[in-house]
């Protein structure tokens, strides 16, 4: 699978990700990565978040994000509802990566 770590893209944002599947995210990321998520949307690529770190906020970038991994603490099905995000996971023992399509 066609993946990219956002922290390994780097110049012309929207030229970085053309060609991959996924561009996968830490939650610290989020802040710098909106556009990236802006031309994910535009372009067809899917964006995974891992949020195991803490609890995950609602805010726009909740519409970007295709997969949410979240810590066993947090009720991924109330995630879910509350976000619209396709999947949420809430797994502390895989990574990222094993939830992808």
């Amino acid at each position: 699978m066609n993946v990219v770590q956002f922290s390994k893209l780097s110049g012309n944002i929207r030229e970085s990700i053309q060609g991959f599947r996924w561009v996968i995210l830490q939650q610290e990321d989020i802040p710098k990565a909106l556009s990236v998520m802006m031309f994910a949307e535009l372009d067809g690529v899917l964006v995974a978040v891992d949020h195991r770190k803490s609890v995950p906020e609602n805010g726009l970038w909740v519409r970007a994000v295709h997969l949410l991994l979240v810590s066993e603490s947090v009720d991924a099905d109330e995630i879910r509802q509350i976000t619209g995000i396709t999947k949420v996971v809430s797994c502390d023992a895989s990574t990222i990566e094993d939830h992808l399509w």
